[in-house]
């Protein structure tokens, strides 16, 4: 085969590499880089075991020319100052830490295993960052445990009325309120009543004249 041959064989089979990186880096939530190189073959099997068992993973080894490519222009791009050296990338496609949290938890059996950066909701973190976040809890379990602060309060006051019923069943009844004395309504007054206007007092009838008797015809 010919040096041109040759060299096109590298350059497709380079292409094929970045197109593959490039599908992932598009559909993926987070990115972790890891140096791996002090691992043995059991240990590199055991861990790519755990985060394929753990879902929404894809671990591979790649070439740091590759994923330089790959990354450029995108919001990725910042992982390229951390390219030295073998370096094992982590793809989380569902939970955006579940990669970071997954090798952590690996890495008290694994001592040769080490993060190298990430870059998790569009931030690039370093080493030690990238150490702290894995640590964090799950959201599960920081909701159980927001939860779990809510109920305690409400256990506490009711041993609290367990505990006074225990002993005097009738403390732990709740007093009666005291109703408010509701005042009287003021009774509502009587509407005015127009006084009537005065009755012109009718003028007494006049009695009839009394007819005069005749006089007496006088004596002639």
């Amino acid at each position: 085969m010919s040096i041109s041959a040759n060299l096109e064989k590298n350059r497709k089979a380079k292409e094929v590499v970045v197109d593959e990186l490039r599908e992932k880096l598009g559909r993926t939530k987070s990115v972790v880089l890891v140096d791996s190189r002090g691992l043995t073959v059991e240990q590199d099997t055991a861990l790519r075991k755990a985060l394929r068992k753990a879902g929404g993973i894809d671990y591979k080894v790649y070439k740091n020319t590759m994923m330089a490519f790959a990354i450029e222009g995108t919001e990725f791009a910042g992982l390229k100052d951390y390219l030295a050296g073998p370096t094992a990338v982590a793809f989380s496609y569902e939970d955006a830490t579940a990669a970071a949290a997954q090798i952590s938890k690996q890495l008290k059996g694994m001592p040769a295993l080490e993060f190298k950066a990430s870059a998790i909701d569009g931030e690039i973190y370093d080493a030690a960052s990238t150490k702290a976040i894995a640590d964090i809890p799950p959201r599960e379990v920081l909701i159980a445990k927001l939860l779990g602060s809510f109920k305690s309060p409400l256990s506490s006051f009711a041993r609290v009325i367990n505990a006074i019923a225990e002993k005097d069943p009738g403390a732990a009844e709740a007093p009666a309120v005291e109703a408010a004395p509701v005042a009287e309504a003021a009774p509502a007054e009587a509407p005015a009543v127009e006084e009537a206007a005065p009755v012109a007092e009718e003028a007494p009838a006049e009695a009839p004249a009394e007819e005069s008797a005749p006089a007496e015809e006088s004596a002639e």
